[in-house]
């Protein structure tokens, strides 16, 4: 019984305590001629608490230590349901805004973004370069090809409109919906989805996976890359965590896309 106790301890102090402090880095490879030679950066859900500037001087530490071409988020900049519960996004912004990537930032706004003040957010964002998109798209030369960028509202908190994003989208385009839910209903071909949201679930058992995540595609999709009907998606596990700061063989994580 002793040995049992011990063990509970131990493990309450790793998925408490230990793990959530970690980032490490998920690499991914996927091919397109159109975005060949090119470096992507993926992160979301960094739900910055107020004491965790540090925290967030590290991210941006890291995503410039992988040296993207370009970087995207999936959004919940802020943490937590009030102002009292989050860094201020004026704050998280001047951190974010040293990132360096030639091609931009691009980002929707996450259920947690629009929660606090979304229109703000989105404002400070767009200030200090850090594309938003709503329901909408823009296009970008890579390799001097034609790229669509494409950004669709929350699910939770807003109206997310993928016929309006993906109006102009060419064969290359890269679609950010921080709920990975809309990718399993669209009906349009994308070369790749990024979404948050999940968490990954933020505890996961060994050989079994996920216990729950916030979403109707189920624990199955909690984290991962997946081809459905030949569109790709990346659900990241995310940096921060909601509702408990609990991990448990879930660690947070960046992204890395090379296009191949």
């Amino acid at each position: 019984m002793k040995i049992i106790l011990i063990l509970c301890l131990l493990l309450f102090i790793w998925g408490f305590f230990i793990e959530p402090k970690f980032i490490f880095v998920k690499k991914y490879k996927l091919q397109n001629n159109d975005l060949k030679g090119c470096r992507a950066v993926f992160v979301s859900d960094f739900h910055i608490a107020p004491v965790q500037i540090g925290r967030l001087k590290r991210i941006v530490k890291l995503i410039n230590k992988q040296q993207p071409d370009i970087v995207f988020s999936t959004g919940d900049f802020v943490h937590g349901y009030s102002e009292s519960k989050t860094l201020p996004i004026e704050k998280i912004t001047e951190e974010l805004a040293k990132v360096k990537a030639p091609y931009g930032f691009y980002t929707v706004l996450g259920n947690h973004d629009w929660w606090q003040d979304g229109a703000h957010i989105r404002e400070v964002l767009n200030k200090n370069n850090i594309i938003v998109l709503e329901n909408s798209s823009q296009k970008l030369k890579i390799n001097n090809k034609n790229i669509t960028i494409a950004g669709i509202e929350d699910l939770q908190t807003r109206i997310p409109d993928i016929e309006k994003a993906l109006h102009r989208a060419n064969l290359t385009t890269i679609l950010l919906t921080h709920n990975p839910d809309p990718f399993f209903s669209m009906n349009k071909k994308v070369f790749l989805t990024l979404a948050g949201h999940n968490h990954g679930g933020q505890v996961q058992i060994p050989f079994y996976g996920a216990l729950l995540v916030p979403s109707d595609s189920g624990t199955k999709f909690a984290n991962g890359l997946f081809n459905i009907n030949g569109n790709n998606i990346i659900i990241t596990k995310g940096l921060g965590n909601s509702i408990m700061n609990v991990r448990f063989c879930c660690p947070p994580e960046i992204v890395v896309i090379d296009f191949i």
